[in-house]
């Protein structure tokens, strides 16, 4: 189930609030004594996260599907985007040393089935309570607050103290509806943050010869992939070298976004097949439809180019 971008409820008496974790979705399966975790697009992440095999003890003996994100708190009290993708996009042979050093959790925040029986049609609050009830807490897994009853203000300005990215508001009476983007889940951001297609990218000079100068990113559009700006600060030594051998193996000749770059961009620019997605940071959207002041916040494996379009202004 996914969420719409949008403002505090009118009415909070109709809502919880969680914190908007800044980590990768994915679906726990537990049975038989094994975890199985599944990414938003469908991938088995499992072995990436060889620490969260744990789970299937801590739930012991039920059978359970969850819902939930993988964290990485890279020594702080909050998890950190940045230090998850340390644990991100690495080879199989390294999965074991960065488990040690970076280790991650899993945050679970609903729960789908229970023993064998569906719970979709359960309103959220009764899956709530029968997840609370499972007592997920420990070194690699936990299950995070609910505020009910609390004003959505007071829950937002919390997350912003924090320098979290916002929170999710989710209507108490409402069914688990999977696959879909439903109202009754609700983005609500404290800075803009979305996810974008890389359809090029710009060499850089000096420090940067030989990698990425920045990004030309766009979203999708009804007559395509629409040209979004360039971004080209946020990124770690780590993250330039592993972009640009990844964008370096998806060159083509010609520019996949379906109006034109503005010139002063598209000069020199090197054009890649729009297969990855980054997570960018920004302050606006200007009238022309581009973004002020973006800066790059890792890239997003566990997205669909295909599904990657403007989020709606809050």
């Amino acid at each position: 189930m996914l969420a719409i971008s949008g403002g505090l409820p009118a009415d909070d008496r109709a809502w919880a609030y969680e914190m908007k974790w800044d980590g990768l979705r994915a679906i726990a399966t537990v049975e038989r004594g094994a975890v199985t975790l599944t990414s938003r697009s469908g991938r088995d992440i499992t072995a990436g996260y060889p620490e969260l095999a744990g789970l299937a003890g801590a739930v012991a003996p039920h059978r359970v599907v969850l819902d939930g994100e993988i964290v990485a708190f890279g020594g702080g009290t909050w998890p950190s985007f940045e230090a998850l993708q340390q644990r991100m996009n690495i080879a199989p042979a390294q999965v074991r040393q960065r488990a040690a050093e970076v280790p991650v959790s899993y945050l679970a925040f609903d729960l789908l089935c229970l023993d064998g029986t569906p719970l979709l049609d359960q309103p959220y609050q009764r899956r709530r309570d029968q997840l609370e009830a499972l007592g997920i807490d420990g070194r690699h897994w936990q299950t995070p607050p609910a505020f009910v009853g609390l004003p959505g203000a007071e829950v937002r300005d919390l997350s912003a103290r924090n320098g979290l990215e916002g929170i999710m508001a989710k209507r108490l009476a409402s069914r688990y509806e999977a696959g879909r983007r439903s109202s009754a889940w609700r983005k609500i951001k404290n800075v803009r943050r979305q996810e974008f297609v890389v359809g090029g990218w710009r060499p850089g000079e000096g420090g940067r010869a030989g990698l990425i100068g920045s990004l030309l990113i766009g979203v999708q559009g009804p007559e395509g992939l629409v040209y979004a700006g360039h971004v080209g600060t946020g990124f770690s030594d780590q993250a330039l070298r592993m972009l640009t051998a990844r964008l370096d193996r998806l060159r083509r000749p010609t520019s996949p976004f379906g109006a034109s770059v503005p010139a002063e961009h598209a000069r020199g620019a090197v054009w890649v097949e729009p297969e990855l997605v980054v997570e960018v940071e920004f302050a606006e959207w200007t009238s022309s439809g581009r973004l002020r002041a973006p800066s790059y916040q890792g890239l997003r494996t566990d997205k669909d180019p295909a599904e990657v379009v403007r989020e709606p202004s809050p």
